[in-house]
């Protein structure tokens, strides 16, 4: 039996086995309700939502404290004799490894088809509500995380929700909170095996074949992508291993770089249709709140673009503070507002790049999908791309390899967490898993698996219910947070102390 037919019999057992709990989950989960012509679903109102109170509870903390999170990242404020694994900057690139994918680059292309150029007005806003979002969650995993006798560290809504309830509410607060604790451990391992491993490996591997000659390619082959697979779980598997401080080293340089890369090509096909630009920031805000030729008009638009940031930057959803809580530092708070600008990182600049790309180049695929075609995210924005730069498809496909990989090397890490919570902190446990995962990377490439990873991003999003029910609840807590880490802000102001003649930046490297 050859490779290919043993790959499509696993993948038919598995979707028929899990395809009533998908679809059964995923109506509960993107439950939508008609608004104005168009559908809203109550997940991404929640979000949203959450985001609005958050940036109204504090103040619109992204804008006034936007400056103080840049300090803090640079290392103004840094203790260096705190708790923790990774600096502040490392912490947020690790983190921001975690969101800046094939959202950005395929999602983006999707959302401007489906709600229209003006979807990208509503992805910003979005974002920056997101940051709030972003900034209690992370707060309250820093403040709640468990620093071990070996120096490392866990964080995440499997640790602050059931101490931080516990601490407001008592004994019962702390039984509500063990039981949100186990549903987000459960929900965060699912999605870190199927979402942020086997899907990644799945997508980049499929868009490897796509510039290699197809299925007829060097690649195309069932050898070719066992080697991809292998290759891919060798390199997880290695940087797993050593950790967080592997995972952010690596992440450290390669995020920033290639980031640069991809917003330095955006910025190469904006710049040579510069006459462009005005029409097309015109027809974005235009697109807003013009009704005439977006699905479901106004409200199509928006829900679109609301829905692609949510799903694109995952504030709210408790993924984030498990990276977030290595850092070092002694104010929760502090890598709260570093956290805030992940959301502005992923969404404000790098979707909001791709979206302009597709908008300025204009694209024959994009007007064929914005007329019902069913055309790939990826081909759209390789194609806007290839207006200007015929051979930048090669270098979007070393982009998706990186983040794809980077992702996967994050949701290791998020999943190890939860593994860890759920089964313990032995040994055998931590290989037990780390085997499981790297085995999952080999299958990637050879599995389709749809079915599995439609739940697994039903599962996640159910983590987001469960993850701001506690924020909700906690959103004092980190105002205490903030008053404390700002006047320890003021106070090193006022004794000279605040790093800009005596303290040089963080390095970015472990």
């Amino acid at each position: 039996m050859s490779l290919e037919s043993i790959t499509e019999n696993v993948d038919e057992a598995v979707s028929g086995f899990f395809e009533p709990i998908a679809e059964w989950l995923g109506k509960i989960v993107f439950y939508a309700v008609p608004v104005g012509g168009t559908d809203l679903p109550l997940i991404v109102a929640w979000l949203v939502v959450a985001g609005l109170v958050f940036t109204g509870w504090f103040g619109f903390i992204q804008v006034r404290k936007f400056r103080l999170a840049i300090d803090v990242v640079r290392g103004k404020y840094d203790d260096k004799d705190s708790a923790g694994e990774v600096n502040h900057f490392q912490a947020l690139t690790a983190a921001v490894s975690g969101t800046v994918g094939l959202g950005n680059i395929a999602g983006v292309a999707v959302a401007v088809s489906i709600g229209g150029a003006g979807a990208t007005f509503w992805m910003i806003l979005c974002g920056l509500l997101g940051m709030a979002t972003k900034f209690v969650e992370v707060t309250l995993g820093v403040k709640y995380r468990e620093v071990h006798a070996d120096g490392t560290v866990s964080g995440g809504p499997m640790h602050y929700l059931p101490k931080g309830l516990g601490e407001r509410f008592g004994k019962n607060g702390k039984t509500f909170g063990k039981v949100l604790a186990v549903l987000a451990s459960i929900m965060i391992l699912f999605f870190g095996l199927f979402g942020g491993n086997l899907f990644q490996v799945n997508q980049s591997y499929a868009q490897l074949v796509s510039v290699t000659g197809g299925e007829d390619g060097a690649m195309g082959s069932s050898a070719g992508a066992l080697f991809f697979g292998v290759l891919v779980a060798a390199l997880v598997g290695i940087v797993l291993l050593g950790g967080i401080r592997s995972i952010a080293s690596v992440t450290s340089r390669l995020i920033p770089a290639m980031a640069g890369i991809y917003i330095a090509a955006c910025l190469v096909v904006i710049l040579v249709n510069v006459t462009a630009v005005p029409a097309a920031i015109g027809t974005i805000i235009e697109g807003a709140f013009n009704p005439e030729g977006v699905a479901g008009g106004v409200l199509g638009a928006l829900i679109i673009g609301f829905q692609r940031a949510a799903f694109s930057n995952e504030a709210g959803l408790g993924s984030a503070p498990i990276a977030h809580s290595a850092v070092k530092t002694k104010h929760p708070a502090s890598e709260g507002l570093v956290a805030l600008l992940e959301p502005f990182i992923d969404t404000v600049v790098i979707c909001t790049m791709t979206a302009l790309t597709i908008v300025i180049a204009n694209p024959a695929s994009w007007g064929e999908a914005r007329e019902g075609e069913s055309i790939g995210g990826v081909t759209i924005t390789s194609d806007a791309f290839e207006t200007v730069l015929p051979w930048f498809p090669y270098v979007l496909t070393v982009a998706v390899l990186l983040f794809a990989i980077s992702t996967v090397l994050t949701w290791g890490y998020y999943g190890l967490k939860a593994w860890t919570y759920l089964f313990g902190r032995s040994r055998t446990s931590e290989i037990v898993f780390k085997s499981l995962y790297t085995l999952l990377a080999v299958s990637g490439s050879l599995l389709t698996l749809q079915t599995l990873i439609d739940l697994a991003d039903a599962v996640l999003f159910s983590l987001a219910v469960v993850n701001i029910i506690g924020l909700y609840l906690l959103a004092p807590v980190v105002k205490r947070e903030l008053n404390t880490f700002l006047a320890y802000v003021r106070t090193r102001k006022a004794d000279g102390t605040d790093g800009d003649k005596d303290e040089e930046p963080a390095k970015a490297t472990v």
